[in-house]
């Protein structure tokens, strides 16, 4: 084992994520932000969001996220939705796809049906000369410089990038709703954040 040379990769991937989330706050419309804090906070229907391989445990976090601030969301696995599962998108819903590359044919797939359903669809994707960029009603084009792999490939600060450019739709939604820790608390009562928003409110 070649100490050195491993102690510097880990600094480098290190070092190469947190350059990317810095440079997010420059590269990041926030026109388009803030009008992605707007369509969710304002969102009469549900939020769905899927993405495949990497993309799609970013999805997932998504999801979550907007849940803990009171805005409903599931993720929905891309070959289910093509096999029946798109019968959860209505009309009031937002669709969040997340891709990369923005041609991922399952992610692709999604897109008749939102517009048939004239539901309301935000691509997230480095992209925008993509199928995906050019069929959102919004972009977020969420991009890094580089990822920390030897062959700039494996999706990490990508992921993380779009990770982060949705923690700061869900921080801002905070503010847009009026969020409170009371609200928090309901929906909370698990783990180590639970006990603290319990304790509060005695």
């Amino acid at each position: 084992m070649d100490r050195a040379l491993l102690e510097k990769s880990i600094r480098h991937t290190f070092a190469v994520e947190a350059e990317s989330i810095a440079a997010l706050e420059q590269k990041l419309d926030m026109g388009t932000i803030l009008k992605i804090v707007q369509t969710l906070g304002d969102c009469k229907g549900k939020v769905l969001v899927a993405g495949c391989g990497t993309s799609s445990a970013a999805a997932k976090k998504i999801a979550h996220s907007l849940c803990c601030v009171e805005v409903p969301a599931c993720y929905i696995n891309p070959s289910d939705a093509v096999h029946g599962g798109l019968g959860m998108l209505q009309e009031e819903d937002v669709l969040i796809l997340v891709s990369k590359g923005g041609n991922t044919q399952e992610i692709v797939n999604f897109i008749p049906a939102c517009k048939t359903k004239k539901a309301l669809l935000i691509g997230v994707t480095e992209n925008l000369e993509s199928v995906l960029a050019k069929q959102s009603d919004i972009v977020y084009n969420v991009r890094v410089d580089r990822e920390p792999c030897p062959f700039n490939m494996l999706a990490t600060a990508s992921t993380l990038a779009v990770i982060s450019a949705f923690d700061a739709v869900c921080i801002a939604l905070m503010h847009y709703t009026h969020y409170t820790r009371e609200q928090f608390s309901v929906i909370h009562p698990g783990g180590a954040v639970g006990a603290r928003l319990l304790d509060h409110e005695k």
